[in-house]
């Protein structure tokens, strides 16, 4: 059967290249970060191959959605997922070093998102605000969050929205948890472990950032099911730490970092390698995802937080010239939170509108 195709939708695998991927999928979970768990996977994909339940399937996009609910369901990890490509594979090798070129296209890209730094505003009484759908290495991101973290220096509180965070690079993350931390002594903040060499690499804040720090002023971290990997270390280090206080969802669960191994022209899966500790807690987020302080769907999070960032200010500042201003903005954002909370309600409680006509 050939397998050329012009998009995805023609795509087919005949039964040896489908044996063959099957059979790399399985090599490949021997880097797996929990040798047990890798072991089932294995043992339960070849008991599916004896007894042909793959046979059927012959379209890439499918088997790649199969192979990963089976080993999802399997693992209880979120983050073990095969690919399928419609487009032939670059070379995945993470020990080949980059040329110039790659890395100055990669930069390029990441410099058109802005660096996954979305939004920077500050809101009604003085509340500053700041939306991240990235965590993008410092060496490309350093200089951009340092001028957002300059432009909300002067504000009271701080809500750091990751509502949309897919994660990204831990370096940023300890660079802006080192934000919100004082610069001496150094904070501890995650171990990663990783199998493959058996290395443990600590991470910790710096002493030395390029921009104001903000401490020592309350922040809020806004969270959803969509937040995931890196973005959930963040949040897990600084809830540790009693840095912050969560509003919003409990987070999808992604503790565990690997890398992505090529297995055929359009086939990758990313396996996680290593795994995330906590200093404090001894453990990671990984089966639970991160529990929010104060749990409201991601609708409202945002004015829950501005809402509670006016009431924490008002406690501090009755004495202030503000004051009159905080008053204000908390009426006028109540109102608000109310309004949209109302729309929330009356949107589920409409009757499903898809039934027969």
């Amino acid at each position: 059967m050939n397998s050329d195709y012009s998009d995805a939708a023609t795509f087919v695998l005949d039964e040896a290249q489908r044996a063959s991927l099957l059979d790399t999928v399985v090599k490949t979970l021997d880097q797996y970060v929990f040798p047990d768990v890798a072991e089932q996977l294995k043992a339960d994909i070849q008991e599916r191959q004896q007894n042909r339940a793959y046979d059927d399937v012959i379209d890439g996009e499918h088997l790649a959605q199969l192979l990963t609910m089976q080993l999802q369901e399997q693992s209880g990890d979120r983050q073990l997922r095969l690919h399928f490509s419609a487009q032939p594979l670059p070379d995945l090798n993470p020990n080949k070093t980059p040329s110039p070129e790659a890395l100055a296209a990669e930069e390029q890209q990441s410099r058109h998102r802005n660096f996954d730094i979305n939004r920077v505003e500050r809101l009604r009484g003085n509340v500053g605000y700041l939306e991240l759908y990235g965590f993008e290495p410092p060496e490309f991101a350093g200089n951009t969050i340092a001028a957002a973290m300059t432009f909300v220096a002067q504000t009271q509180a701080l809500i750091i929205d990751l509502r949309h965070n897919r994660g990204g690079s831990p370096a940023m993350v300890a660079l802006l948890c080192s934000y919100l931390l004082p610069a001496y002594p150094a904070v501890h903040l995650n171990d990663l472990y990783w199998r493959p060499d058996d290395t443990t690499r600590q991470w910790w804040t710096v002493s030395h950032v390029p921009a104001p720090r903000y401490v020592e002023k309350p922040v809020y971290v806004l969270t959803s099911q969509e937040t995931f990997s890196a973005a959930e270390e963040f949040v897990y280090n600084l809830q540790a730490l009693k840095r912050v206080v969560v509003v919003g969802e409990h987070t999808a669960g992604g503790a565990n970092p690997g890398r992505g191994y090529r297995l055929h022209n359009h086939f990758w899966m990313f396996v996680p390698t290593g795994y995330s500790t906590n200093p404090l807690t001894g453990t990671n987020w990984g089966e639970t995802g991160v529990v929010p302080d104060v749990k409201v769907p991601s609708e409202l999070t945002l004015l829950t937080a501005h809402l509670m960032a006016l009431n924490k200010l008002l406690e501090t500042e009755a004495s202030s010239p503000q004051f009159r201003e905080l008053q204000r903005s908390m009426l006028m954002v109540e109102r608000e939170l109310n309004s949209k909370r109302a729309d929330l309600i009356s949107q589920l409680k409409q009757p499903n509108s898809q039934g027969a006509m």
